[in-house]
């Protein structure tokens, strides 16, 4: 990943407590040349998204069809999982998204715009998104 994006995560997710921890899992990207199979492409990038899982964790898939939130409604979310005494793992897909077979298999479906983000935008976003939620949960004047 660019510098800009190692350090914009690095920084939102280190200003959240360890109850709220933030850890980045990247998976490897499967190699896309000219004609390359997309759909088992997908598969098995899905495959290696379920088995970096934690177990009995919540899972979100990152989707353009997901629920949208404000930021107080995220907040809200994000005090539930927290509230939920589980992990959650979220899920990002690759330049082709989330094979459906696995985003049928999460928890909820979140979706941060209908827009596509490149993956290291969303990776920051995320961050950020769930800083801001938390600081708001907190009182903290991040928010404003």
């Amino acid at each position: 990943m660019a510098p800009w994006v190692e350090s914009g995560y690095a920084e939102y997710a280190r200003r959240l407590p360890a109850e709220c921890a933030l850890r980045l899992h990247p998976l490897k990207l499967h190699h896309r040349g000219k004609g390359a199979d997309i759909q088992r492409l997908l598969r098995r990038e899905g495959e290696d998204i379920l088995a970096a899982t934690p177990k009995g964790a919540r899972r979100v898939a990152l989707e353009v069809k997901g629920k949208g939130y404000t930021t107080p409604q995220l907040a809200q979310r994000l005090e539930q999982w927290l509230q939920g005494g589980c992990d959650v793992a979220l899920w990002v897909g690759g330049p082709d998204g989330i094979d459906p077979q696995v985003s049928r298999q999460a928890d909820e479906l979140w979706s941060l715009s209908p827009l596509t983000l490149p993956h290291p935008l969303v990776r920051v976003l995320v961050a950020e998104q769930l800083y801001r939620s938390w600081s708001l949960l907190q009182g903290h004047p991040y928010h404003r």
